[in-house]
């Protein structure tokens, strides 16, 4: 083969699908004698590549860094027996290029009698329907064991799995209901802690998939143009279908991902404006899912005349926060509206309304600068011929100020159990019309932000993961968008988070390439404090040496 052949087939290969490589480490806890689990315990950090770098974490804070001679695939960290220095919740992570993997999975090594819960989740979707193979995977922190399913309302355990070189078991799912996991480390053993409850549905049809047009739900073309509409289903491996009304189109596609495809409606008609939807049905089944949110579709000629666009109250720079409302005025009744915002040339059908009489009133509350825009709108025949108007004049509407202050909450009460991750919500007051927003969680003290989300609706998670006595302190959170107009709001009244502990020796970051500063650490007994280099005290003398 040619080099530009194999070129040409890299690249068929890459633009129909994306690798995602797992980076992220295991880790897993491995006794000595399984019929004495905390007798004499080691845990195991594998890598996905090869590495010489390998750290162990405890309740967020560092426990020892290990550098090899040699790359290996995975290093073992011995606790021995479990004692009250050793209970905590670990995470490790691997070396990568010049830096670190993701934290692992996290590891509760307690010491107690009982042992700890497993995590079970649901593979691909959280809901059983003909001809889906829904899974139960029962995760444990020990290799080995034995796990357990249960349903509510059943005493007894639906089934049981070894999985002696693993610390995971699967359980394929045939009934809805509510689901637990445990396991035991011997058959004499006790079962332990339960895991979450998982609730699987059964639903006559699978869910509907995500329908847009542009990331939109609805858009404003001219007859000629060409448009794409992308489907998005809840699991991979489908077959889709493009439909307007009951009629199925046949109309070229692509993908690069298997839970979606793109449609290409090429040289659009004028009169093949209209509502679209989309479905898909599993691989040999014969039901479909539920239709998608329809994607709105209007096409104008330009031929009819162009209605006239009023704004109430009559002012281009309206107050914040305050109503406003733009009237489309047609020479008829028995049309369909379109308001349309354009920003930085990029133009967006804002709403679309079919009132009974000659005028259209479209309502933007709460204004913001986020509203700020040119606005313009148009009307269309609803029967044949399907001929659309002009754009009518535009107005461009100018807010000023930032957008109103989002509200944080935090997601737990009391102080944060060191190991555990802290979730604050972030919500925002954005209008529909912003389709990308960062939110962004900040540490008091601090300039760049401790977590961010990219969102696509106003509210967000920021989850601060692993928490240890870094993550002590005062919180505030904002949002921002580049597009379609740039903005960025205040902060957030703040979220205090305190984090539990007793007696700790917090080594701090100096800048040392092992993270660890052997000649410094802050010592506290009780909640973890807030720190400066002013409460730094030699190791020494925090020991009386």
């Amino acid at each position: 083969m040619s080099t530009l052949g194999a070129f040409l087939v890299l690249w068929a290969l890459t633009s129909t699908c994306h690798a995602v490589f797992e980076t992220r480490p295991n880790l897993w806890a491995e006794a000595e004698s399984l019929l004495e689990p905390w007798a004499n315990l080691t845990l195991t950090c594998q890598a996905r590549l090869g590495t010489p770098d390998f750290e162990l974490f405890k309740d967020g804070v560092t426990q020892e860094l290990v550098h090899l001679d040699l790359p290996a695939m995975e290093h073992r960290f011995p606790l021995g027996a479990v004692t009250s220095d050793t209970r905590g919740l670990y995470r490790c992570r691997s070396g990568l290029n010049s830096g670190w993997t993701q934290l692992s999975n996290l590891l509760e090594v307690t010491g107690a009698e009982s042992l700890p819960p497993p995590l079970l989740s649901t593979e691909p979707v959280s809901w059983i329907t003909p001809g889906l193979k829904t899974k139960l995977l029962c995760h444990g922190g020990f290799r080995g064991v034995t796990y357990l399913l249960r349903q509510e309302g059943n005493d007894q355990f639906l089934e049981v799995a070894e999985a002696p070189e693993d610390m995971e078991a699967t359980f394929p799912v045939h009934r809805p209901g509510n689901y637990s996991c445990s396991y035991r480390t011997h058959a004499a053993g006790a079962p332990s802690e339960p895991s979450a409850t998982v609730t699987v549905e059964e639903l006559a049809a699978p869910l509907p998939p995500k329908l847009s047009f542009q990331g939109e739900s609805a858009g404003l073309l001219r007859p000629g143009a060409d448009a794409t509409l992308v489907c998005v289903a809840p699991l991979s491996g489908v077959d889709f279908q493009l439909r307007q009304g009951e009629e199925e189109l046949l109309v070229r596609r692509s993908s690069s991902n298997p839970d979606r495809i793109s449609f290409h409606l090429d040289m659009v008609a004028l009169g093949s404006g209209g509502l679209y939807t989309c479905r898909y049905q599993l691989h040999g089944q014969q039901t479909w899912s539920s239709d998608s949110a329809p994607v709105e579709l209007l096409l104008s000629d330009e031929t009819l005349p162009a209605p006239e666009l009023s704004v109430e109250p009559e002012t281009l720079h309206p107050t914040p926060g305050t109503l406003v409302q733009l009237r489309c005025q047609a020479p008829r009744a028995g049309l369909r509206f379109a308001l349309v915002s354009e920003v930085a040339r990029k133009r967006r059908v804002h709403h679309v309304l079919s009132p009974e009489g000659t005028e259209a009133c479209f309502q933007l509350r709460d204004v913001s600068v986020v509203d700020s825009a040119n606005y313009s709108c148009v009307y269309k025949d609803t029967a044949p011929p399907f001929a659309g108007s002009a754009p009518s004049s535009s107005l461009e509407l100018r807010i000023d100020g930032p957008p109103p202050r989002p509200q944080l909450q935090a997601l737990w009460s009391g102080a944060m159990i060191p190991g555990r991750d802290a979730i604050l919500r972030c919500k925002g007051q954005v209008p529909e019309v912003v389709p990308h927003i960062t939110f962004e969680l900040l540490q008091e003290g601090k300039k760049e932000p401790s977590t961010q989300v990219w969102a696509t609706h106003p509210s967000a998670d920021l989850v601060l993961t692993y928490v240890g006595p870094q993550h002590a302190g005062n919180y505030s959170c904002r949002y921002r968008s580049w597009l379609p107009i740039p903005f960025v709001s205040e902060l957030s009244d703040p979220v205090e988070l305190q984090v539990a502990g007793k007696l700790f020796l917090w080594f701090c970051e100096l800048g040392s390439s092992s993270g660890l500063c052997p000649d410094c650490a802050l010592y506290h007994e009780g909640p973890y404090p807030e720190f400066s280099p002013s409460t730094l005290v030699s190791v020494p003398s925090v020991l009386g040496l």
